[in-house]
């Protein structure tokens, strides 16, 4: 059973918050969660509020228990950037960005073993699929006159 938790609008770069990401991509979730604790980083803090709402999420509303959830893919992608300025030297204007960044953490019981979609979609191909034939269109160049 996969379980999912949204976060969005964080006020912080998809890039910083992909490196934190990296790191707990993959394992259990209470493990991801020590982990999480133990870092100075913003991003770490971030990451670890989406997982503590994935596995509530898991809990309340499949009855699973969090010790066997495993976090089985966690996305982060970029999201709308504040725009502001600030004057400069002889009437210029300096643009400051703020940008945010949009995290979805997804857990996973391990109950259901499944495969990935592109997985059983190339299984159903290659049993059906007609072998290619290609044919390759050569142009002949013109000389000058």
């Amino acid at each position: 059973m996969k379980v999912t938790a949204n976060i969005k609008y964080l006020k912080i770069s998809a890039q910083k918050l992909r490196l934190g990401a990296d790191l707990v991509r993959g394992k259990r979730a209470i493990e991801a969660q020590e982990l999480l604790v133990n870092m100075p980083q913003k991003s770490a803090r971030m990451i670890a509020e989406g997982i503590k709402s994935a596995i509530a999420n898991a809990e309340n509303n499949f009855n699973l228990t969090g010790s066997s959830l495993v976090i089985s893919e966690i996305k982060v992608d970029q999201g709308p950037k504040l725009k502001r300025g600030m004057p400069r030297a002889k009437g210029a204007y300096g643009r400051i960005e703020h940008p945010m960044a949009h995290l979805k953490v997804t857990v996973d019981s391990g109950d259901e073993i499944s495969k990935p979609a592109k997985e059983a979609k190339t299984e159903e191909k290659s049993a059906t699929a007609k072998p290619k034939v290609t044919t390759k269109i050569t142009t002949k160049k013109r000389g000058n006159k």
